[in-house]
């Protein structure tokens, strides 16, 4: 089966924000479509909204009144779920129940023709259950938009247990036909991006609750150093706590429990206050006429200083000595374990520790350790935490310095793992956990990641960027750290980081003279690690993307 041809029937039952999205989609591809909805008038409510939508575009040169026209005249508002007889796709957006849903497609199999797929937009419960109620499994699947379907790329193809496969290649090929990106993956509780995204909210959360930071710094640190759109906060207020805790709690619950998902008391307390964000004008935000915007903490400027002494390796943060110089600050390079030394103060990447249990494992005082950026030439913001008794003056020094590079300075208490480091380690080891077990390809996790959820890069790529032995030392950290099965690496990752190691056949026994051994760089060694070990990669670096449209994953 290839993608369905534009003149087959599109029908959505469902005339919410998404069911209205998903039919404007496929009206906008060319599709006739027809919208249903049990709620009387809201199909043509629906209709009305699409024209309005549409109407605006071409007001703002975005479409054409031709192409607004010819839209709205594929799309026809319907009375029952019998006048769906004629479509070739029933795209269904309704509650999330199970029971709703089950009784609802047993019902179509009655009405469309046997060669009609069945597809489920359920963004939390099993396509397998789904399907499990209807007479022919192998035709139904999931088509999992994100909201707003119109402006969201990523649409997920969720395989139930008994999917035909065929339907699958359709579905894909249409989505594809249809202008989005489409992922494949299996149906397990949170598909692709419900689950990896998890580490993204819960790890801001364990922050705000350990007092290390508050929600205004997390959120100024993950969007200016971690280049993420929209910081854990600020987007738990956009979603709605409702809508984000019920999500945790699904998943968390569905994967029996598991600490990973661990729901947080505190946006349980939100939601039990009412607070749910901008929908109800407060969340961890006032977001009411007139209120103050957050400000996020910030260092008082300090000295620039005139000279760095460089110990080793960098690693992730290696462009900081270009910057330094760039910045004209002298810069000796010297051997060592990979730190900074400014006027007596010691400044390190964060490995996972924190700073007090690094000072005193390696012996260092004074200490401050620096967080992770996405790329810290355009970092505009950093985020530092010092071992417990450093001065205030060693500080300041720190803080000159990345002030001297035209950074933004933001301290936090003693953290493992700041901010940026911890969260992304753990999307990494969630998303290498999602592959290993066939949730989806590590290629598409970060599509999905990149396209669903807007992050600048898939946390797989991120991970290879990063190095992986750094970033299981950050896991492996934190784990001590807690004493939590919350933290455990991905199985995965210590397995690509031990295949790294494998040492090559002799010359003569299955690799040519001068061949390097299968799945390594070939020349330049541009896949070693912080540490120069060679390694392979999780997944081939993906370029940055999704940055287009809103951000609105639960």
């Amino acid at each position: 089966m290839a993608a369905l041809t534009p003149s087959v029937t599109v029908a959505v039952v469902g005339a919410g924000a998404m069911g209205q999205g998903i039919a404007q989609v496929a009206a906008q591809a060319g599709h006739p479509v027809l919208l249903v909805d049990t709620r009387p008038g809201a199909a043509q409510a629906a209709v009305g909204s699409i024209a309005k939508a549409l109407t605006a575009l071409v007001e703002k040169g975005k479409r054409t009144a031709a192409e607004r026209d010819a839209t709205m005249d594929r799309l026809r508002a319907v009375d029952g779920l019998s006048d769906l007889a004629p479509a070739g796709l029933v795209v269904e957006a309704i509650v999330e129940d199970l029971d709703v849903k089950r009784r609802l497609f047993a019902e179509l199999e009655g009405i469309v023709g046997e060669d009609a797929i069945l597809a489920t937009n359920t963004s939390s419960l099993s396509v397998t259950a789904i399907g499990a109620g209807v007479r022919r499994p192998e035709r139904l699947a999931g088509l999992h938009f994100f909201n707003p379907a119109p402006l969201m790329a990523l649409v997920e193809i969720v395989s139930g247990l008994a999917t035909d496969a065929a339907v699958l290649d359709t579905l894909f090929d249409t989505a594809k036909g249809w202008g989005k990106s489409p992922v494949r993956c299996r149906s397990t509780p949170g598909f692709i991006v419900n689950r990896v995204a998890r580490p993204f909210y819960a790890e801001g959360l364990r922050l705000v609750q350990e007092q290390a930071a508050d929600p205004a710094t997390i959120d100024a640190v993950a969007r200016e150093a971690g280049g993420f759109r929209m910081g854990p906060f600020e987007l738990m207020d956009l979603i709605g706590h409702d809508v984000n805790f019920a999500v945790t709690r699904s998943v968390h619950a569905a994967y029996f429990g598991d600490p990973r998902f661990q729901p947080s008391l505190i946006q349980q307390e939100l939601v039990e206050a009412g607070r749910l964000g901008r929908k109800t004008g407060r969340g961890f935000y006032d977001h009411g006429p007139g209120a103050a915007k957050p400000v996020p903490h910030t260092a008082e400027p300090a000295a620039k200083p005139q000279r760095v002494t460089v110990q080793g390796d960098l690693g992730p943060a290696a462009s900081l000595v270009g910057l330094l110089r760039e910045a004209g600050i002298a810069v000796e390079e010297t051997a060592g374990p990979g730190i900074l030394l400014v006027d007596g103060v010691t400044l390190a990447l964060t490995d996972g520790r924190t700073a007090t249990a690094r000072a005193a494992d390696d012996g260092i005082a004074p200490l401050v350790l620096f967080d992770l950026a996405l790329d810290y030439a355009k970092a505009t913001r950093v985020a530092l935490a010092s071992a417990d008794g450093t001065p205030a003056e060693a500080l300041a020094v720190a803080a000159g310095l990345f002030q001297a590079l035209g950074k933004t300075v933001s301290v936090i208490d003693d953290a493992p793992g700041l901010v940026v480091m911890r969260t992304v380690a753990m999307l990494a080891s969630e998303a290498a956990d999602a592959a290993m077990q066939g949730v989806a390809s590590a290629a598409d996790i970060d599509i999905a990641m990149t396209k669903g959820v807007n992050y600048p890069l898939g946390p797989l790529a991120w991970a290879d960027r990063i190095g992986l032995p750094h970033v299981l030392a950050v896991l492996d950290a934190l784990a001590r750290t807690y004493g939590e099965d919350r933290y455990r690496a991905s199985a995965l990752l210590r397995r690509k980081i031990a295949a790294s190691r494998i040492p090559s056949p002799p010359r003569g026994e299955g690799q040519g003279e001068g061949v390097p051994p299968r799945g390594l760089p070939s020349s330049g060694n541009p896949g070693a690690t912080t540490d120069s070990t060679p390694r392979i990669p999780i997944t081939p670096t993906l370029s940055p993307g999704g940055r287009g449209g809103k951000e609105l994953s639960a």
